[in-house]
């Protein structure tokens, strides 16, 4: 402290030591004390000198601080100073706010360069801006939020070094995201800060943040401080996700797969009471619009765009906007960015723009929101950037929108014009803007009725039937022949353009309104005369629309006129104008700067209204027609001729092969739908075997129970008997007795038999006995006789004994079979005194015959249910086998067509070979003559290029 005393401020007798000599002696003594303290306050001092004199602070002291932040980490306030003092050094946000407004330019460029300067030298070692990672991990706040402050500093700096850095430091940026989860807002809001510098022009680093859970933390903050009632925080947080979603296509994939885009709904629901909002509420919605944009552009690639139409419609994002767009007390600006917002949500997406013609105005009576937002387009009063975002929005509505086209135009047929005039239809706002005294909304409703013939010409040739009741006691005129009257009276250059542009339109591709303009005699002699005038610079460019609009009535001309066929007009050209004359004319419209502005992006965006010329749908017309148009101005009649039978030659081979290729894909379709329907009946063939399976397993458990009833049952029945005979004995009715004694009589006549038998036998073999003793006595007789007596005498006795057990066994059983009917007569004769002298055993009995009986009629009912399941399963069964084999029979006969299609596409491509053959003859003639002809590739990608717009709008429908 004595050492500050004498440098700093205490009183001393000699002379004041300079500034430099000041911060040279804090210097020495940070880098040569042993003592903490000592180095502690010499930092300090640094410090407090650092915004006076930084750069001395500067040149002399970064050294020594980064010494400092290297050796003494475990003083967090010495690093704290440090990291404050590096922060004055570099910063040029200090220096820039104490700065007069007089001072500013002068010093603003030395201020940027100095800190520039510095910043080069600190990361010059990489070790440096790792060691800052290391200390912005640090949770003690004296250290923490210098650091987030310091790095946020050094990357404004030097923006793509720093990044780098940090890109290639282990994981750099994840420790930088932990910032967000840090429970002191004001680190928190810093590291915000501090990632929206780190996030800036590199995709690498914001794939990495979106990653590390950037969006969900993003998304809780903007909550937690109230969505756009926040403060700038939630600006911050948007400024951030903005740049995380910007161009980078794999982030906003990201971001819609995980259903960020609901969490954006909450944000536009705005109240009744719209009055008074606060500045910073209207630049968070504004950037909010922004966002949503962002997920949206036209520059994305298609599919991604699409997608996220999808989901802002499913989510009601889109329905939120709506409500936006047609509530009341909205600022202008707020509102202008809405309209532009709906119209890249709607833009090519089918039912988004279905969706949108369905929404009605809060007004008396209600009227589609297309049509009030038409009714500001048309208003002169209205601001200029509402009208070019609402002429956006119609054009997105429009954009690949043939449904929507054909209601527009319909609204101007003379079968659907409401006569009662109680309601504005959007084709009469659009006529009225067309034909008004502003020459903006002249040309607004030019370009607006321009894009709703886009690429349709059966609505091209439907606005030809469009009259128009010019003036009371006038015929009517057609809107074709309104607009090229008003043309030839010479009115501004912006409403001559506009009407030229929607006459290029109009006429381009469609045979019969190139008729329908040369059949009035007056607008030949009128272009002509346009193109041979040499006038100013900005009469050039109605010269080259209208060198324009004359080439397309050439190069689309049926020849149906005999006085303006194609040879004739380019005759006329030649003499009034001059081929070349006309080419450089032409050459005017995609020479203009203009033009060039509008080629850019769909959005038109212009700084006033005079720049208001070209549209960018008009744009891409120009390039296309522009070399044909040269090339038809030069081509000979003979030349046009082969030119036409080749095109019609072209044109039938085109409508061969779009033949073949539509049976083609019809077939493919049967052939799938067929496929599909063979699948979902196989799968409910193994639904019902399935379902059949378990019932027969369910019909097998119940016969398991019945069976485990019954065995119950007779187990009761042997219990009951056993403790009551007397009941047992009642229920032996008078048909067993007198079964048992026909049995008994049976077993007393087969005894009788079997004695019978057995005397019968006896007497045989008495007489066997007799006849032996009667033999002779020669020996080889007697042994003989003797051993045949013996052996059947022994069989005798054999069976003798076999009839004597059964007999016995038989004997047995008569004598039990008479017992019992002795016993069963006896009871048959006499009462039972048990049944008479006891109430409480009939009793008993009685009810164990009624359970008995109970239960018996239960088994009965569960055994009729089961047998009726069992019925209705066989039936289920025969019903899957019959269309199994249903199934396979449509199986083959699918394998037949399919064969049978084989064959055919094997005849077409022999076909198509011989057609191709001839093409290509034809195309070596035309190469021969000059004629450039596009090759079949580029016919095939065309193609290809349909069939995918077609694939796309039916994902979207």
């Amino acid at each position: 402290m004595n050492f500050l005393r004498g440098v700093m401020g205490g009183p001393s007798a000699g002379p004041q030591p300079s500034g430099a000599d000041t911060i040279q002696k804090l210097c020495d003594r940070v880098a040569s004390s042993t003592l903490l303290d000592d180095r502690r306050d010499a930092v300090r001092a640094l410090k407090s000198l650092s915004k006076k004199y930084r750069l001395e602070v500067g040149i002399q002291a970064m050294e020594h601080l980064i010494h400092v932040l290297q050796t003494d980490r475990s003083d967090s306030e010495i690093i704290g100073y440090a990291l404050d003092t590096l922060y004055n050094v570099i910063s040029n946000d200090l220096e820039e706010e104490e700065q007069d407004d007089s001072e500013e330019e002068n010093s603003a460029k030395q201020v940027d360069d100095l800190g520039s300067q510095f910043t080069e030298i600190f990361i010059k070692q990489q070790e440096n801006v790792t060691l800052l990672l290391t200390l912005v991990e640090e949770f003690d706040f004296h250290v923490r939020w210098p650091g987030v402050k310091l790095l946020t500093s050094l990357l404004k700096q030097q923006g793509p070094q720093v990044q780098q850095i940090i890109l290639v430091s282990p994981m750099g940026v994840s420790r930088l995201m932990d910032l967000l989860a840090d429970s002191r807002e004001v680190i928190r809001n810093d590291g915000v800060l501090l990632l929206q510098q780190l996030t800036k022009s590199n995709a690498a680093i914001q794939k990495i943040v979106a990653f590390e859970n950037a969006f969900e933390r993003l998304l809780d903050i903007i909550t937690e401080e109230g969505n756009s009632d926040g403060g700038i925080v939630v600006e911050d947080c948007l400024l951030l996700l903005q740049n995380l979603l910007k161009n980078n296509n794999s982030n906003q994939n990201f971001f819609k797969e995980g259903s960020y885009i609901q969490r954006m709904k909450p944000w536009f629901e705005v109240g009744d009471d719209n009055c008074g909002w606060s500045a910073q509420k209207v630049t968070n919605l504004h950037l909010m619009l922004q966002l949503v944009r962002v997920l949206v552009s036209p520059t994305n690639p298609p599919g991604a765009t699409s997608s996220c139409q999808k989901a802002m419609f499913h989510c009601g994002l889109l329905q939120q906007l709506c409500t936006i767009l047609m509530a009341t007390g909205v600022p202008a600006d707020i509102l202008t960015e809405t309209i532009n917002t709906v119209s890249e949500v709607i833009r090519g997406c089918q039912t988004n723009q279905d969706y949108f013609a369905s929404v009605n105005a809060p007004s008396n009576p209600p009227r589609p929101a297309i049509v009030v937002l038409l009714m500001s387009m048309v208003n002169e009063r209205q601001p200029f950037v509402l009208r070019c975002a609402v002429l956006y929005c119609f054009q997105c509505f429009l954009y690949k929108n043939q449904k929507g086209q054909g209601e527009i135009v319909s609204t101007l047929l003379p079968s659907t014009i409401d006569a009662t005039g109680n309601s504005v239809s959007a084709g009469q706002l659009l006529c009225g803007g067309l034909f008004s005294t502003d020459s903006l909304s002249n040309w607004c409703a030019a370009v607006a009725l321009a894009h709703a013939l886009q690429e349709n010409a059966t609505l091209k040739e439907q606005l030809l039937r469009v009259q128009l009741a010019t003036s009371i006691g006038n015929p009517p005129v057609s809107l074709l022949q309104q607009c090229t009257n008003i043309l030839s009276q010479g009115s501004k250059v912006q409403t001559r353009v506009g009407l030229l542009m929607l006459l290029c339109t109009w006429l381009s591709n469609c045979s019969i309104a190139v008729t329908h303009f040369l059949h009035n005699p007056a607008n030949v002699p009128f272009l002509t005369g346009q193109i041979a005038e040499n006038l100013g610079e900005e009469e050039q460019l109605v010269q080259g629309l209208c060198a324009l609009l004359l080439g397309i009535s050439i190069y689309y001309n049926d020849n149906s006129l005999e006085n303006y066929r194609k040879e004739k007009l380019k005759q006329l050209i030649e003499k009034r104008i001059g081929r070349e004359n006309f080419v450089e004319k032409l050459g005017f419209i995609s020479k203009h700067e203009l033009y060039s502005r509008a080629a850019q992006k769909p959005q038109p965006s212009f700084s006033s209204p005079d720049h208001m010329m070209f549209d960018h749908e008009f744009t891409k017309l120009v390039k296309e027609l522009e070399g044909v148009i040269s090339k038809a101005i030069y081509k000979s009649s003979e030349e046009d001729k082969k030119e036409e039978e080749v095109k019609k030659t072209l044109e039938q081979h085109d409508n061969i092969v779009t033949h073949y290729k539509k049976v083609i894909r019809e077939q493919d379709q049967e052939l799938e739908e067929l496929k599909q329907q063979i699948n979902t009946l196989t799968s409910q063939n193994e639904q019902l075997q399935a379902t059949v399976t378990q019932q027969v397993s369910q019909i097998q458990q119940h016969k398991d129970q019945y069976n485990l009833l019954k065995v119950q049952l007779g187990k009761d029945t042997q219990h009951h008997n056993s403790h009551s005979d007397t009941f047992q004995m009642n229920g032996i009715q008078t048909e067993e007795v007198s079964k048992l004694k026909e049995e008994l009589e049976e077993w007393k006549n087969k005894h009788e038999l079997l004695q019978g038998q057995l005397r019968e036998k006896d007497s045989v073999i008495e007489k066997l006995n007799s006849s032996q003793l009667e033999m002779g006595t020669t020996e080889q007789s007697s042994q003989t006789s003797k051993s045949g007596g013996l052996e059947h005498n022994s069989e005798l006795q054999k069976e003798l004994e076999m009839l004597r057990s059964q007999i016995q066994l038989q004997s047995a059983e008569i004598s039990k079979l008479q017992k019992e009917n002795q016993k069963l007569q006896v009871m048959n004769a006499t009462p039972d005194p048990v049944l008479g002298d006891s109430g409480a055993t009939a009793a008993t009995s009685s009810e164990l015959e009624a359970r008995l009986e109970q239960e018996i009629k239960e088994l009965k009912s569960e055994v009729k249910a089961l047998s009726e399941e069992k019925e209705s399963l066989k039936q289920q069964l025969d019903s899957s086998s019959s269309t199994v084999a249903i199934l396979q029979d449509e199986k083959s006969k699918l394998q037949r067509e399919v064969a049978e299609s084989k064959k055919e596409q094997d005849d077409l491509l022999v076909l198509l070979a011989d057609q191709d053959q001839k093409i290509s003859a034809l195309k070596i003639k035309l190469k021969d003559l000059g004629v450039p002809v596009e090759d079949e590739d580029d016919i095939e990608s065309g193609d290809q290029g349909d069939e995918d717009e077609d694939g796309d709008e039916e994902e979207q429908d």
